[in-house]
């Protein structure tokens, strides 16, 4: 959460204290001083905190911003003097803190402070009254409804839409409009490419822009992350005791590569009570084992498990994924499954995903280059294509040229004229990485006639595979 920290008096501030207090940003905590005769404001967010201070008081001032980390400060004050006084006090406390500061036009504020953003009233008095004038184009803000159906969103580095093609991203009630880059204007085609510090003007339903614009400045995180911090490992106790054991051992191995990650191990269908103690070994600060002995109520225990431990990865057995309800349960819960292959994780160094879908390979990008990263994985992009029609793939490719100059992570690039599952059949110690999309959950355990290589893979035990969920 973001602490913004607002110093207020005059009608102005009211009325912006007024629309922060009806806001629907709940990232943010706002901490606002208000004059006497603005005290009377209602405020009704549990994440708004009133503080009665003179910001014109160094030593005042400085106490709030001392117990505080705080990304902005607001200077909204009716009184010139006052402001530049506030300004001055805050310039002596942190220098580098970023200011939005209300002008009236006359005050003498540093031309040389590269972090404040000044709001000249005065010129947006004037700007208003010259969008009347007739024949005068109007601006975003009151072009449409005026309900929030256009807005301009910044790519920050990072992002999961960064470097991707506007053709490969989902657009349901929304649309990317214009994209504003290096001082230029671009009318985006599906073959346009997302960069860094793009503005993006994008136009839709308001409710859904909301949740777009929080996708879009949502940076990606350390693998598992953004799907969630956590591993989440599900034992079931009718397997072969060797198998759960390598099984436990593979799981904290790979959160032990993680980092900042801990394991929650899940034990189903209880029926022995030595194996629960072999299991206890394993506890410690970062692992955890958790126990169920009613069948009927797993995935009610799994749901709690995931509101309660930020989980954002599944390990689990290829038997377990496809009995009956598990890999539809799973794929609702939006989340990458790692499934345990015949070969251990130990041993593996060479990632390998095979080019499909545009959509969801751009979608996936930014977590298998995480992933990989991680684990020290060599990553291969395959091209294996019968007919030898390796030119629709081009975008695919230059998606994942630019996340690995990016990542600073090479690729190996392999187009080959092959059958590509008899080609991924005869390599040795790879992970399998794919997307977890609706088509693998629809599908059958026997899928040996299935036109999708994906599809046929996830019946093949010899590799550990990765499904990472997808834009659909």
């Amino acid at each position: 959460m973001k602490n913004v920290l607002i110093l207020a008096s005059g009608e102005i501030a009211k009325e912006f204290v007024q629309r922060v207090s009806r806001s629907r940003i709940n990232e943010n905590h706002y901490y606002i001083s208000f004059s006497k005769e603005s005290a009377s404001v209602k405020t009704c967010m549990e994440n708004i905190t009133c503080i009665n201070i003179d910001p014109t008081s160094y030593m005042r001032l400085k106490q709030v911003m001392s117990d505080k980390e705080f990304r902005v400060v607001f200077i909204v004050m009716e009184d010139n003097t006052e402001s530049l006084y506030t300004l001055k006090n805050i310039r002596m406390i942190d220098p580098k803190i970023l200011v939005v500061f209300v002008s009236s036009g006359n005050d003498k504020i540093p031309l040389d402070d590269e972090n404040i953003t000044i709001i000249d009233s005065n010129e947006i008095v004037a700007g208003t009254l010259y969008e009347k004038l007739p024949n005068v184009p109007i601006v975003a803000k009151n072009i449409g409804l005026g309900k929030g159906e256009i807005i301009e969103v910044l790519v920050p580095v990072g992002s999961s839409f960064a470097f991707r093609h506007v053709g490969s991203i989902s657009h349901r009630k929304w649309r990317v409009v214009a994209i504003y880059r290096n001082e230029k204007q671009i009318l985006p085609n599906p073959a346009t490419m997302i960069l860094p510090n793009d503005r993006l003007i994008v136009m839709g339903n308001p409710i859904v822009l909301e949740g777009v614009y929080k996708k879009i400045n949502r940076r990606q995180g350390v693998f598992p992350e953004p799907f969630g911090r956590n591993l989440y490992l599900i034992l079931d106790s009718e397997s072969e005791k060797e198998d759960i054991l390598l099984q436990m051992n593979e799981a904290v191995f790979l959160s032990n590569q993680l980092s900042k990650t801990k394991l929650y191990v899940r034990l189903i269908s209880i029926n022995n009570f030595e194996l629960i103690e072999e299991l206890r070994v394993f506890e410690n600060e970062h692992v955890s084992l958790l126990l169920s002995y009613e069948d009927e109520k797993i995935f009610q225990d799994i749901d709690y498990d995931i509101s309660q431990f930020d989980i954002g990865l599944f390990l689990v057995n290829n038997r377990l994924f496809f009995k009956k309800n598990y890999k539809e349960y799973l794929y609702d819960l939006t989340r990458p499954i790692y499934l345990f292959g015949e070969k251990s994780l130990y041993n593996i160094k060479d990632a390998i995903i095979l080019i499909s879908n545009e959509v969801e390979m751009e979608s996936l990008s930014s977590s298998v280059f995480d992933f990989s990263e991680s684990l020290g994985l060599s990553l291969s992009l395959c091209d294996y294509n019968p007919e030898g029609d390796f030119e629709e793939n081009y975008n695919i490719i230059e998606h994942y040229e630019s996340i690995s100059r990016l990542y600073n992570l090479r690729i190996t690039i392999e187009k080959k004229r092959v059958n590509p599952v008899r080609e991924l059949l005869k390599k040795e110690k790879i992970l399998y990485i794919a997307p977890f999309s609706k088509n693998i959950r629809d599908t059958s355990f026997i899928s040996f006639l299935s036109t999708e290589v994906s599809h046929y893979f996830l019946s093949i035990k010899k590799h550990p595979q990765l499904l990472i969920p997808v834009d659909n």
